[in-house]
C-alpha cells in the first residue's frame, strides 16, 4: 500500500464506499513495523487484508524482475480466492463492488472481470509515463525500440530521444520504465509485465491519474479518452487528521526545528524511497549543503546509500550545528507547506514532484531512474520551476556546484512566480468546479453504481 493509494482510499470513504486494502503479506508486516499503532487508529471505513506475493520470506523483492513474474503468477488466484469468500460470506451492504488496482497490476482486472466487479486502474505516475507505456507498439512501428526486450535500437549510452506527439514532452528511450534497471534480463521482463498489463487494462473502466489537466494538457488531448481521468494532486490525508499510510516512521520533531527558520530560507533535501547514492556522492552532497551557507533539512533513509552504517563528512554535524537537520524520514507533504521552505532537492518522483507543485515550491532535480527524468523534463523544460543538476565527467554532481545551484534558483523571482502559478491551477482543479473534482466524481459515480 503506497501512501498514494491511502490518499486515494481516503476520499473515497468520504464518499461514502467503505475501502478493503488486499496488501502484500510482505508489505502489510513493513506497514505495521513503520506505525505499530496504525491499524488500531485507522478510519474504520478502513479495514485490512493481506495475501502472499509469490515469493519465500528471504527472497530479495527489490528484485523487481523476481517479484514482478511472482505477483503475475500466485496473486491472482489468492486475489479470485478473496473475492469469491467475501461475496459469500459478507452481508449484503458489504459485498465488494467495485476493484481498483495499481496499473502495475492490470492483471487484478482479469480477475475482476470473473465475479462481475466494477474495475479501475490507479495511475500514480505521470499520464506522460502511461502515454509511453501504452505506446509501445508504436514505437517498435517507427523502429525506436527492439520488439522483443523494448531496447533502444541507437547504439551508445546515451538513447535515442524522441517525441510521441507535438507538445508531449522529449522522451529518452534509455529512460523509459522498462529500460530503467541494471540488466538486459530484468529490462525483458518488466517489458513483458508491461505489455500484458497492456492488454488486461482493457478491463478496467477507468484509468485514474495522480495528475492534473493543466499540468499534462497535450498528453490528455492526445490520449482523447473519456476512459482516462485525472484526479489529482491528491494531497497527503493527515491534512485532515489521518494516517498518511507510508511504509517508514516519520520524524515529526523537524516541524518544530521548522518553525524556527525563517520564511523562504530552508533547502529540503528528499530522494524517495528506492534512490540509492554511492558514498562519495553521499559525502560530496553533505559538503554542497555546507558549503551553501543556509538552513537545510535533509532526509538520509538508512539504506541510502546501500551500506549499513552510514558515515557523514568527519566533523560535519559540528559545523553545521543548528543549521542543518537530518532525519530518516519526513512528513513529506508537510515539510513542503510550511512557509520556511524555499526550494525542493529532488529525485523528481512524480508523488514528489506533485508534492512540490501543490506547494508552489521550485526545485533542484537529481533524477536516479525511470521516470524521473522525464519528470525533470517537466519541471525545468515545460513548466519551468526548476533547474537540473548536472553531473562532471567522473559523473559527479559537485558540492560547487550545488552551492551554485542553490544560489542561481533562490535568486530567480520568476521561476518562483511560475512555481505558484502551479501552484493555483493544482489547486483550483481539486477544488470544487475544477477539473480534477468533476473526473473524481465521475469515476465514484461509476463506481457507486
Amino acid at each position: 500500500m503506497s501512501s498514494l493509494s491511502w490518499r486515494l482510499a481516503h476520499r473515497m470513504v468520504s464518499h461514502g464506499f467503505t475501502i478493503t486494502f488486499i496488501n502484500t503479506h510482505f508489505n502489510h508486516a513493513r506497514l505495521l513495523s513503520a506505525m505499530p499503532t496504525f491499524c488500531s487508529n485507522t478510519n474504520p471505513s478502513i479495514n485490512f487484508i493481506s495475501i502472499p506475493d509469490g515469493l519465500q520470506p528471504g527472497d530479495d523483492r527489490n528484485h523487481v524482475a523476481n517479484l514482478c513474474k511472482a505477483l503475475m503468477t500466485i496473486m491472482p488466484l489468492h486475489l479470485e480466492e478473496l473475492i469469491i469468500k467475501m461475496m459469500h460470506e459478507q452481508p449484503e451492504h458489504d459485498k465488494p463492488t467495485c476493484l481498483i488496482a495499481d496499473e502495475t497490476m492490470a492483471w487484478a482486472f482479469d480477475v475482476a472481470k470473473k465475479t462481475g466487479l466494477h474495475t479501475a486502474a490507479f495511475w500514480p505516475a505521470s499520464a506522460a509515463t502511461f502515454t509511453s507505456m501504452r505506446n509501445i507498439p508504436k514505437l517498435i512501428q517507427d523502429g525506436i525500440i527492439h520488439q522483443h526486450d523494448g531496447s533502444t535500437k541507437t547504439s551508445g549510452p546515451s538513447g535515442e530521444i524522441f517525441r510521441l506527439s507535438p507538445g508531449i514532452p522529449l522522451m529518452n528511450v534509455n529512460h523509459l520504465f522498462w529500460n530503467c534497471l541494471l540488466d538486459s534480463e530484468s529490462n525483458k521482463v518488466i517489458f513483458h509485465c508491461i505489455n500484458t498489463n497492456n492488454e488486461s487494462i482493457k478491463n478496467a473502466e477507468f484509468v485514474v491519474c495522480n495528475s492534473f489537466y493543466e499540468a499534462e494538457k497535450p498528453v490528455f488531448d492526445y490520449l482523447n479518452s473519456s476512459k482516462i481521468l485525472a484526479i489529482g494532486p491528491l494531497l497527503s490525508g493527515r491534512r485532515f487528521g489521518k494516517p498518511a499510510g507510508v511504509f517508514w516512521a516519520e520524524d515529526t520533531t523537524c516541524k518544530a526545528w521548522l518553525d524556527e527558520q525563517d520564511v523562504n530560507s530552508v533547502i529540503y533535501v528528499a530522494f524517495g524511497s528506492l534512490a540509492i547514492l554511492d558514498e562519495r556522492q553521499f559525502q560530496e552532497l553533505a559538503l554542497g549543503l555546507e558549503l551553501t551557507g543556509r538552513p537545510f533539512l535533509w532526509v538520509v533513509r538508512p539504506d541510502i546509500t546501500g551500506k549499513a552504517i552510514i558515515d557523514l563528512p568527519k566533523g560535519f554535524k559540528d559545523r553545521i550545528g543548528d543549521r542543518g537537520m537530518v532525519v530518516q524520514w519526513s512528513p513529506q507533504q508537510e515539510v513542503l507547506a510550511h512557509p520556511a521552505v524555499s526550494c525542493f532537492m529532488s529525485h523528481c518522483g512524480w508523488n514528489s514532484t506533485m508534492e512540490g507543485v501543490s506547494n508552489g515550491v521550485p526545485f533542484l532535480c537529481w533524477p536516479y531512474f525511470a521516470d524521473q527524468h522525464l519528470n525533470q523534463t517537466y519541471i525545468c523544460d515545460v513548466w519551468k520551476t526548476g533547474l537540473k543538476m548536472i553531473p562532471d565527467e567522473n559523473n559527479m554532481i559537485t558540492k560547487e556546484q550545488i552551492r551554485d545551484k542553490v544560489e542561481e534558483l533562490l535568486g530567480d523571482g520568476e521561476m518562483k512566480k511560475r512555481a505558484i502559478e502551479m501552484k493555483e491551477m493544482a489547486t483550483k482543479g481539486v477544488d470544487k468546479g475544477g477539473s480534477s473534482f468533476q473526473n473524481f466524481n465521475t469515476f465514484v459515480s461509476a463506481m457507486l453504481v
